[in-house]
């Protein structure tokens, strides 16, 4: 019994995974960004540690963009209507997702920027 009710609820959140790579037009962007950082990495070979770090930044942006819409959907169930409030809600939940994104985006500088280097460094030695 236990195990059924635990299926269910991967199930449900499955499909709240699903809902946002549906209706969130940022997730899609965040999905993007990840295969293209996914590419890279695998491109550039990088070591098991900045994998690690990759994909709980990763994981973290995903997961914020997530709550973010939650709470965007709460907030409108509660009120149809324009309340300082919720607006402060939603935008402080937005908040957390860029301030998150913008520290993802100086990990991966901070990361690729080496291999980016090597591999500049050695396409511009190879032409000369």
């Amino acid at each position: 019994m236990r195990w059924k009710r635990f299926v269910a609820s991967v199930l449900y959140a499955l499909h709240g995974i699903r809902l946002a790579v549906c209706y969130e037009r940022n997730m899609r962007i965040h999905l993007a960004a990840t295969i293209a950082v996914i590419v890279a990495a695998t491109v550039f070979r990088i070591t098991k540690t900045e994998w690690l770090v990759l994909l709980l930044t990763i994981g973290a942006v995903i997961s914020l963009e997530i709550v973010n819409s939650a709470i965007e959907r709460t907030v409108d169930l509660v009120t149809d209507e324009y309340r300082p409030l919720a607006k402060e809600a939603k935008d402080l939940a937005a908040g957390a997702v860029l301030v998150f994104a913008i520290i993802s985006v100086i990990i991966g500088i901070t990361i690729f920027s080496p291999y980016l280097y090597v591999f500049f460094k050695n396409s511009l030695h190879f032409h000369k």
